[in-house]
């Protein structure tokens, strides 16, 4: 049986040029196109299923690394995540149900 783990990704990009800028604009496009919710600013979550998976989308995350910056992942199985506190704000669209915890078979 496959466990579903939490990949998540932190990130501080240098900013202060056009072209920094459009390197970290990229790096969030990557993210959102590989299935990864923001969670904050600099933090994406992506929900994966079993470690195959994990292995399969870490190697894409160096693949499109950005050359310069602090670029962090930490895995998480779903029970470690979903015991986060949330202290100021709200749930964000990609910390609440993810999409298998509601399917139904007819």
């Amino acid at each position: 049986m496959n466990k579903f783990m939490r990949i998540l990704i932190f990130f501080d990009l240098p900013v202060t040029s056009k072209q920094q800028r459009k390197v970290a604009t990229q790096f969030r496009s990557f993210l959102l196109k590989d299935g990864y919710t923001m969670v904050q600013y600099s933090i994406y979550s992506r929900v994966c299923n079993g470690y195959d998976a994990v292995s399969k989308h870490k190697e894409r995350i160096y693949k499109n690394l950005p050359d310069n910056g602090s670029v962090r992942l930490l895995v998480l199985t779903e029970k470690q995540y979903s015991s986060i506190e949330i202290l100021v704000g709200k749930l964000t669209t990609g910390e609440g149900p993810e999409p298998y915890e509601q399917l139904s078979i007819y």
